[in-house]
């Protein structure tokens, strides 16, 4: 493998047949759900964000449908059925905080109380005033849009 310029952009290449790799950007999903006016989190125990809190989600499986994942996830996650609705954001992260492509949706909380599932060891509803530490832009992006906060 070599290093070649592509349109501006370095990119790996192989050096006898000149294929460019490319690389593509995983897809992740999660789910901001409130229930009596607290925001689902779950604590992460792997990186980025490790020991902060995070919204559940993850990655979507090839040929998965993205709100099908988001309430997978979060049930794996949290052990909390929700009904997935809108798109409410779609954020790409950097690649120090993993480099995927993360769609926000909202959701409506079905049933189920937060308990941890398997990459977190904690899983429950803050109140605003009682938030912990967040790991991502797309959780304080829910936080400042927060119902009945002035933000959305």
């Amino acid at each position: 493998m070599t290093t070649l310029e592509v349109n501006g952009v370095a990119r790996r290449a192989c050096s006898e047949c000149g294929r460019i790799h490319y690389v593509d950007p995983k897809v992740g999903v999660g789910v901001a759900v409130f229930r009596e006016e607290k925001l689902l989190l779950v604590r992460r125990l792997m990186n980025p964000g490790r020991g902060a809190w995070a919204l559940p989600g993850g990655y979507v499986d090839a040929g998965e449908e993205p709100r099908a994942a988001a309430a997978r996830e979060t049930f794996e996650e949290a052990g909390v059925e929700v009904a997935v609705g809108d798109v409410i954001d779609v954020f790409a992260n950097p690649p120090e905080d993993g480099g995927a492509l993360f769609v926000l949706f909202a959701a409506e909380w079905i049933a189920g109380e937060p308990r941890h599932g398997d990459d977190c060891d904690g899983a429950e509803f803050f109140g605003r005033p009682d938030l912990p530490t967040l790991a991502f832009a797309s959780t304080a992006a829910v936080v400042a849009r927060w119902p009945g906060a002035g933000g959305g």
